[in-house]
């Protein structure tokens, strides 16, 4: 065997060993990778993603997409090897694992928690389209989830209205969040419910959290409203979290007025949304864009606070365009339907 021959054969087993040494390595980190779009005015299960009662619906035209990421599942370790194919593939990200799944956190506890954001952002969705159509819409403060062997277990029940603590009406979860946490572990707190058109008035007494000590009694308080219409949002349930909001209110709300706002176009796009209708911003935006541009996209909405993350997405020759609320969003398609693009903002601007 010659020199050369030897130092050949000795780099390639070299190689070999680092290859198997990276694919070893275990990094805290999860990749970020384009996901699935689904049409938010077309169908799912074979009933539309959209479904409404109680109010005349109309036809529409076009696709509006939500975009989702693929994430590494929190059960799932990432090597060196993998983690360098996606650090050089310019639509994936390789992102700090804590960033995303706190330490502790089970796949299972994952899927709940992007379960439950989702559904918030459903209802969020639901109130921000209805209140832009007009109907007014109250919301109260109610009882989600009560948990096991703590004081409020038989005494509270999810969908109980919280109407006072303590004598004090509140009006958010905060406030009841606050007015028990004021109290010491073990002291009585005092609530006005109602329940089944009822009005209760039942007196728990505080437990301490393990965590911290604090008070508690032991239920979540959350946002409910009751809205004069019914409407169903069904979708892919492997899809969670609370980014697709802003797009289900525009779903929504071209279901809920005549003619088509998109006009036949393919118009995709982003973003958290809260009941006043204000878009917030999401992550994994970079790969959002790359996948409704290989979709066929031809508009894309990303939330403002998003715009600097947008420089360098693969987005082609579709538009990017920075949106604060569902007014904005609305008005930006009809812009693009009827050709006005000229005046239209763009990310990163």
């Amino acid at each position: 065997m010659t020199r050369r021959s030897a130092t050949l054969a000795v780099a390639g087993v070299l190689i070999v060993a680092l290859v198997a040494v990276a694919s070893l390595v275990n990094l805290p980190y999860v990749i970020y990778s384009p996901g699935p779009v689904e049409d938010t005015l077309g169908e799912w299960d074979g009933h539309p993603v959209v479904q409404v009662e109680g109010a005349e619906t109309y036809e529409t035209e076009g696709r509006l997409d939500l975009t989702t990421v693929g994430v590494t599942s929190a059960d799932a370790e990432l090597d060196l090897l993998t983690a360098l194919r996606a650090w050089v593939d310019p639509d994936r990200a390789v992102v700090p694992r804590e960033l995303v799944y706190p330490e502790g956190t089970t796949a299972e506890q994952s899927q709940q928690q992007n379960a439950a954001m989702l559904a918030d952002s459903q209802q969020n969705a639901k109130v921000a389209a209805l209140r832009k159509l007009g109907y007014e819409i109250e919301g109260t403060v109610v009882v989600d989830a009560v948990l096991a062997d703590t004081p409020a277990d038989g005494t509270l029940e999810p969908g109980d209205v919280v109407v006072s603590v303590d004598g004090t009406d509140v009006h958010t979860p905060q406030d009841v969040v606050d007015a028990v946490t004021a109290h010491e572990a073990g002291e009585t707190v005092d609530f006005v419910l109602q329940r089944d058109g009822q009005e209760l008035k039942e007196s728990v007494q505080t437990m301490a959290a393990e965590d911290d000590g604090r008070a508690l009694v032991g239920f979540t308080p959350v946002m409910g409203y009751d809205l004069p219409i019914e409407i169903e949002i069904g979708i892919d349930d492997r899809i969670g979290g609370p980014s697709a909001g802003m797009i289900f209110a525009v779903a929504i709300y071209d279901t809920l007025t005549p003619g088509a706002l998109l006009e036949g176009n393919h118009v995709a796009g982003t973003g958290e949304i809260t009941v006043d209708g204000e878009v917030n911003p999401i992550g994994g935006i970079q790969q959002k864009i790359a996948a409704a541009s290989a979709d066929g996209a031809r508009l894309f909405l990303a939330p403002r606070d998003n715009c600097d993350e947008v420089a360098g997405a693969n987005n082609g020759d579709m538009q990017v365009v920075p949106i604060e609320t569902l007014d904005q969003a609305i008005t930006t398609i009809e812009a693009f339907s009827a050709g006005d693009t000229d005046d239209l903002a763009s990310c990163p601007s």
